[in-house]
């Protein structure tokens, strides 16, 4: 690719070069008729992935059902970025040789809570892109914006962030 193209469509060969190169991504399920994406940390073994997690909203949405996951990178130094989606049929691992398997990866939990169960997501559809960033000054059709000033920033609300009693409210 040169620096003059938009972007290239990658293999699958590529992809699953991208998909080996991380250990986080994305796991977009349904729940209630409603989308919601959840960040997981994943392995890739045999032509699939594996995702390790504990009961609860993400493993029953995603339990039989179709699921997508998507991966990618961004190397700022290079003005590069890259994108993975995987569309695919993900179950539950229950069979004792499958979590004995799943166990062996180097898949463990970023937090310290128990996650003694795994998901399998198969994949149907696999698609990926590369492509050159540009810094947003750099772009033709950048909007021209008017900084806020500080004192008036602080006032400005999200519509979906509630008003706070406290003025000194810390988001971390």
């Amino acid at each position: 690719m040169t620096s003059t193209e938009a972007h290239e469509y990658l293999s699958a060969a590529a992809c699953w070069d991208m998909l080996h190169s991380t250990d986080i991504g994305r796991l977009a399920v349904t729940i209630g008729g409603r989308p919601d994406i959840f960040p997981v940390n994943y392995a890739v073994a045999d032509g699939y992935l594996l995702v390790r997690t504990a009961g609860g909203s993400k493993l029953s949405a995603a339990a039989g059902e179709r699921v997508a996951f998507e991966v990618d990178g961004y190397a700022p130094g290079i003005s590069r970025a890259w994108s993975v989606v995987l569309k695919g049929h993900a179950d539950e691992l229950t069979e004792l040789a499958d979590l004995a398997a799943a166990d062996e990866l180097p898949l463990t939990p970023l937090h310290g809570a128990p996650k003694h169960r795994f998901l399998r997501i198969v994949p149907q559809e696999l698609s990926g892109r590369r492509f050159v960033t540009v810094p947003v000054w750099e772009r033709p059709d950048a909007p021209v914006s008017t900084p806020i000033p500080p004192a008036k920033a602080s006032r400005c609300l999200s519509p979906l962030q509630p008003p706070s009693r406290n003025r000194r409210h810390n988001p971390w």
